[in-house]
């Protein structure tokens, strides 16, 4: 691609998302307006390892009722407040006929079940403060919900079809809990999400009879400019699309459809690099770095054709842009035209690469 005088880093453009078919505007020229903003001092957390009140630690009542065991590792319970339910009437919905509501509503019964994921029984941490093997521990857990609810699919009929497994980090991500936790909600269906990508996969296949994101991890490894962290199996970038200023994609560097598939030397290496992303997120503005973060993979009890579009990767979007307190939204043209951003994605993933990923930055304080 010839460029000529055109500076990414200076002129504003656009960059298309090949998983979501959709596009980004790139206005990097405003990222040089000076900041005059708040600077915030870091400071250390004060949360006790245990909360009395807190309904997610070892052994303390539920919201619902009924109480947690006194769990010593990762612990996963049915979800008290799930936004679907197994058991629900079916819907009839009589399309038949050529109407205009027919035409222009559409509705669709979904039933399933969701879960809470607690990552540790300690109240104070957070997945940066985890050891690697606690973290494999998380990532084991991943896997056997993912296999446990494969199995009641075939076996029991139960309505599962897609595991949507994810993370909210902190208050500003919505969440209502700050112990260190996640969730999972099992549908029927493929969430409009991950049905998309799978179409985009399918449309590259098509069209170049190979897998876009292998061609994707291929590029980026040789572009390099994109990347933040690598080990033996997987990948971590800014995405050359990427929406949030500090977006990053964790990619499986060879072709795994499911979490389940992981071996025992990938889950480490997943482990190593939930550690190292994290804490290089916290160590950029010295603060607990809010996110959302989800799996996306094959779905349950997949078809050799689902098998074969589908590559595990995860997603992370954190909303802060310039301190620990300043965050994007999207609004106004991005709500109504298309997402923008100011920092370039190259940008970004440099600015994470130099951060330590490793040592977190209240161990200095």
């Amino acid at each position: 691609m010839s460029t000529g005088d055109f500076d990414f880093t200076d002129h504003s453009h656009r960059r298309y998302n090949p998983l979501t078919d959709s596009w980004i505007l790139v206005s990097p020229h405003r990222a040089k307006r000076p900041w005059l903003g708040q600077q915030e001092t870091a400071s250390k957390p004060d949360i006790p390892e245990y909360d009395p009140k807190c309904f997610l630690c070892p052994g303390n009542h539920r919201a619902t009722g009924g109480s947690n065991p006194q769990y010593e590792s990762t612990y996963i319970f049915q979800n008290d407040y799930a936004a679907v339910k197994e058991e629900q009437p079916v819907l009839k919905a009589d399309n038949s006929e050529d109407t205009l509501r027919n035409r222009l509503f559409h509705v669709q019964s979904v039933r399933g079940n969701c879960f809470v994921i607690c990552f540790s029984p300690k109240h104070n941490v957070t997945l940066p403060l985890m050891s690697v093997p606690e973290l494999t521990e998380v990532v084991g857990a991943w896997q056997g919900l993912y296999n446990d609810l494969a199995k009641k699919a075939r076996e029991e009929a139960k309505p599962f079809k897609y595991l949507q497994i994810f993370e909210n980090k902190g208050t500003a991500m919505g969440c209502s809990n700050l112990h260190p936790h996640g969730q999972a909600w099992c549908l029927e269906t493929v969430p409009s999400e991950v049905s998309q990508e799978f179409k985009s996969f399918d449309k590259y296949h098509a069209a170049h009879n190979t897998h876009l994101l292998a061609d994707y991890v291929k590029l980026e490894m040789e572009e390099k400019s994109r990347i933040v962290f690598e080990n033996d199996s997987f990948l971590v970038v800014v995405p050359y699309w990427a929406v949030w200023p500090f977006e990053t994609m964790v990619v499986s560097k060879t072709k795994v459809a499911n979490v389940a598939q992981l071996d025992d030397k990938q889950k480490k290496d997943l482990a190593t690099v939930l550690k190292t992303l994290t804490t290089k997120y916290d160590n950029l503005f010295e603060t607990s770095f809010p996110y959302s973060m989800g799996i996306h993979q094959a779905p349950l009890n997949a078809n050799q054709e689902e098998l074969d579009r589908s590559w595990l990767h995860l997603h992370f979007y954190p909303p802060l842009l310039r301190s620990a307190t300043v965050r994007k939204f999207l609004v106004g043209f991005e709500l109504l035209g298309e997402p923008q951003r100011d920092l370039t994605a190259e940008q970004a993933a440099e600015r994470l690469r130099k951060l330590d990923g490793e040592i977190h930055y209240t161990a200095n304080l």
